[in-house]
């Protein structure tokens, strides 16, 4: 069926210290532009934050983390928290979260492996190259209403598309990967620089029809980074993130000089990782 529409679901991952309206909007903005492809249907937004073993400079527990994500997704019928990843003692990689969450959609007896899980849009695609044009007969014969299984999309600002160029930061065969067989969706600043940076990168030009680039004409420049920083000041954040997350970070107290020193002077894990890694 041509109309039936490809099912997605958008997963961010990242430190969410503090979840901000941003990080909200990013979901809605996804969420558009998929609807107004015509060609895909959204249903599920999910969070992830990553577990305090990330190491990060300023990173408070997962635990506040999670809780300030969840309550800032309460009223929302679509976004929803996952702290999985958050609750595994080791760090891991985002293509690990991206591997379980599309594990997780796999009907119950799919007892097929990952390798298989190969978006179902991108086999059709292959087909019709294919000279033998019967073959996707074979395909409506299977019970009619069969589902596809949905597609996890990793959803990013352009800070984490530019973060693929930072040397031993990401594995080059995860950024394969995660472009290859799942994708990504970029929010990017009107007039940034994510095309170019697309196209100065092999693996991800190579894939480029994989990566859905957004375009963020309300632009939003509320960051974490400088949320932590007025809350260190003792300015204002209202209207910057949700008021209940407002609220939770007030009577907790999150946010302060030494909060931000947490993990300073300590190598990121995935740093660590890969620099081990490559050593031996």
């Amino acid at each position: 069926d041509p109309d039936r529409k490809t099912e997605v679901v958008l997963l961010a991952c990242g430190s969410f210290n503090p979840i901000t309206n941003m990080h909200l909007r990013l979901f809605e903005l996804a969420k558009d532009y998929f609807h107004e492809t015509g060609k895909y249907k959204v249903i599920k937004g999910i969070i992830s934050p990553v577990g305090d073993a990330y190491k990060k400079k300023g990173l408070i527990s997962a635990n506040h983390r999670v809780t300030m994500a969840k309550l800032a997704t309460k009223n929302s019928d679509w976004v929803e928290v996952d702290d999985w990843e958050s609750s595994q003692s080791e760090w891991l990689e985002t293509l690990k979260v991206l591997r379980y969450h599309h594990q997780k959609l796999l009907p119950p007896d799919a007892t097929n492996s990952l390798e298989d899980a190969v978006p179902l849009t991108k086999l059709g695609r292959k087909r019709k190259q294919e000279p033998n044009r019967h073959e996707p007969v074979k395909k409506k014969n299977r019970s009619p209403d069969i589902k596809s299984v949905p597609q996890v999309k990793l959803l990013c600002g352009s800070d984490m598309l530019e973060s693929f160029g930072i040397p031993n930061l990401w594995k080059l065969e995860d950024i394969t990967e995660i472009v290859e067989k799942h994708g990504l969706v970029c929010i990017s600043r009107a007039g940034n620089n994510a095309q170019k940076f697309i196209y100065e990168s092999d693996i991800l030009w190579r894939h480029k029809d994989n990566i859905h680039l957004v375009e963020e004409w309300i632009t939003n420049d509320i960051s974490s980074t400088k949320i932590r920083r007025a809350l260190r000041r003792g300015q204002s954040i209202r209207y910057l993130v949700p008021d209940v997350v407002r609220a939770y970070i007030e009577k907790n107290n999150l946010y302060s000089p030494e909060s931000e020193d947490r993990n300073a002077g300590v190598v990121l894990a995935p740093l660590q990782k890969h620099a081990s890694d490559s050593k031996n």
